[in-house]
């Protein structure tokens, strides 16, 4: 992804935010977020299994590089898929604009699976970490490209204190610094991408 995809992204997020922020306040969201079981742990807990290949599996309908990836999605159906294939954990996309996807699926695929979910999105707002929790998703993706130092370490801190696991996006050493700053440690790396991903404590 570019930097001025990336940026584009970002500014459509934010914006994004602020709209579901005037039909959902703070406090109401917290509190809805509140009523949900949470899992704390168990999501790094499924990635540190030594007895498998642990694989996120991935519900994605479309990327800005690929175009649409599946005419007919439906993400329920192809969850229960990975489930019965033996995923250790399921990334679901959010992001509306650019990739098709919404709350409304991590939710229900939290309905229908038992497995760990991350929500994957561009989450530069604490406000989006309290839907994540509201949607039933254990653990929340970072980027470290989308945020200044300072706003990743306080998104970090804030999904622990909300008992979500993060899973940090890297793609170079300043991003692994500002990483490690936040808290997190190496846990595995895509080579053939070169996208490396770390875990927080």
């Amino acid at each position: 992804m570019t930097a001025d995809l990336l940026a584009t992204i970002v500014a459509a997020t934010r914006r994004i935010v602020e709209v579901r922020q005037e039909r959902e306040s703070p406090a109401a969201l917290a509190l809805r977020a509140q009523s949900v079981p949470s899992r704390p742990g168990c999501f790094e807990a499924a990635l540190r299994r030594d007895d498998r290949i642990n694989v996120i599996a991935e519900c994605k309908r479309r990327s800005p590089s690929r175009g649409v990836l599946s005419q007919k999605y439906y993400p329920v159906q192809i969850a229960r898929s990975y489930a019965a294939a033996g995923a250790a954990a399921i990334s679901v996309l959010t992001e509306p604009t650019f990739f098709d996807g919404s709350l409304e699926h991590l939710a229900a695929i939290r309905m229908a699976v038992d497995l760990p979910l991350l929500r994957k999105d561009f989450v530069v707002s604490e406000y989006q970490l309290l839907e994540a929790r509201a949607a039933g998703a254990d653990a929340v993706l970072l980027l470290a490209a989308a945020s200044p130092p300072g706003e990743l370490r306080m998104l970090a801190r804030r999904a622990s204190e909300l008992e979500l696991d993060v899973l940090v996006e890297i793609h170079d050493v300043v991003e692994i610094t500002m990483a490690v700053d936040a808290g997190a440690r190496l846990i595995g790396y895509y080579t053939s991408i070169q996208r490396k991903m770390v875990v927080t404590l």
